[in-house]
């Protein structure tokens, strides 16, 4: 098996190709796929068969995979989409069979896959899941650069806000406590895991003067688990659970909706964030960023984040092992 971990083209029209020789420079032991006719011109680079080849000192591995068209940065041709669709395919086979350590996908256009290649799925994660094999999964943005670490699960992501209390029964948050806890052991290497579950209303509900899930759902819930044996901390008023003294009391927090717990990741970690996804039979990481039409190809776009997801995803395969 490779040690290198697989770090994906994403959209060629966004920053995902010029990324990956930064993250070479940055360090990173790792494996491109992808078009070389999309990488920013200069880059060196040499193709590989295999995903552990060697490659002369400075040069990109290269796992060849031709694209329908050149690339444009800032302009998404769809041609390219169904491109993007069966790299993403490739890097998970070659991580099923045990021939990376991981993946790293650099970001992608869900509207540019769509209307390129009628995506069915709504982003990557959930492709992803299927391509595992329709498996439970929940999102991590994992924190990097700050101490204590700031590692945060929403139950649930993509919706609008007045719809997150409908969403969020008893099935999603235990599903996503344990998942993290299950993911907080096999992948970050922490042997009994303390979460942190916020409440959905302000200060956790108050006792029901500010609402009733706490009460009705999520205590019975918590202490369901407890029983079982899970070292959980909650419901917690997201509003007091995450300055540094509150980290250190806990592992990873799971949180109700997107913002509640993207929005101090992305303030305490904004370059260093990483996002995993949690649940899988092979590690996925990615940066925690888009494709950035505004800045590709014009030098700009920062490799921190890319190369953060790409150790993360290597601490992850050290912790599996």
């Amino acid at each position: 098996m490779s040690q290198r971990i697989l770090l994906t083209c994403g959209e060629p029209a966004g920053v995902g190709p010029e990324l990956a020789p930064l993250a070479l420079a940055g360090g990173v032991d790792l494996v491109w796929m992808g078009d070389p006719r999309h990488l920013p011109d200069g880059t060196l680079w040499t193709a590989v068969d295999h995903p552990g080849d060697a490659v002369p000192a400075g040069h990109l591995p290269v796992l060849r995979h031709d694209f329908a068209a050149p690339a444009t940065p800032g302009r998404p041709d769809p041609a390219n989409a169904q491109g993007v669709i069966d790299v993403i395919a490739r890097a998970v086979d070659l991580a099923m069979q045990g021939q990376v350590a991981g993946i790293t996908t650099a970001p992608i256009s869900k509207q540019a896959l769509k209307e390129g290649a009628g995506f069915p799925f709504p982003g990557h994660t959930e492709y992803l899941a299927h391509l595992g094999g329709d498996v439970p999964v929940v999102m991590m943005l994992a924190s990097t650069t700050v101490t204590p670490p700031c590692r945060v699960v929403p139950a649930t992501i993509h919706i609008p806000l007045a719809d997150v209390p409908a969403a969020l029964t008893r099935d999603v948050l235990e599903q996503a406590i344990r998942i993290t806890h299950a993911a907080m052991i096999r992948d970050f290497g922490v042997p009994a895991p303390r979460i942190a579950v916020a409440g959905l209303n302000p200060h956790a509900g108050e006792g029901g003067t500010m609402g009733l899930q706490e009460r009705d759902m999520i205590i019975p819930l918590l202490d369901d688990l407890r029983a079982q044996g899970l070292n959980l901390t909650g419901p917690m008023p997201a509003d007091t659970m995450f300055h540094a003294p509150a980290r250190a009391r806990y592992d990873a927090a799971v949180c109700a909706y997107h913002d509640q717990g993207l929005i101090p990741i992305k303030t305490l970690d904004f370059a260093g964030g990483v996002n995993v996804t949690l649940g899988l039979p092979f590690i996925r990481t990615s940066p925690d960023h888009g494709t950035a039409f505004d800045i590709a190809g014009k030098g700009l776009a920062d490799p921190s984040s890319t190369i953060a997801a790409l150790k993360m995803a290597r601490d992850m395969a050290k912790a599996r092992k």
